[in-house]
């Protein structure tokens, strides 16, 4: 059995992928399939994308199907960064063109943590251990 994360666009699955691996070390896609004509979604589109960010796998897809829900901030990606510097730059980057959730702060449980939700609407918690 496998877990993986699976990230549903309308339309933005590969300039999200393209996004989320500028951000991260030892990011790759492993496998892109696009719709082709004749096919329910946008010729060109993602049928399904196999990806990495630092080594952790995840999936994408551009849903043909306008559905009534999207992403909610109920569930999020949970980093542990390295140092003040990534964790400023993620920050800095993920936040732009969506929200800050919590800004970038001391809450107690962390020395500094930040919940943001990026322009994608994909949340994303941000933690220095």
């Amino acid at each position: 059995m496998k877990l993986t994360t699976f990230l549903m666009f309308s339309g933005a699955a590969e300039e999200a992928m393209t996004f989320y691996m500028s951000l991260f070390p030892n990011s790759r896609i492993i496998a892109l399939e696009r719709y082709g004509p004749g096919e329910p979604g946008p010729e060109g589109t993602v049928k399904q994308a196999v990806f990495e960010l630092n080594a952790t796998r995840l999936m994408c897809i551009d849903s043909p199907v306008q559905h009534a829900f999207t992403f909610t901030p109920a569930m999020s990606l949970f980093i542990d960064c390295d140092d003040q510097n990534q964790l400023d730059t993620l920050f800095e980057r993920l936040s732009e063109g969506g929200q800050t959730l919590m800004p970038l702060d001391s809450y107690g449980f962390s020395r500094k943590f930040a919940w943001v939700q990026d322009k994608y609407g994909v949340s994303w918690q941000l933690n220095l251990p």
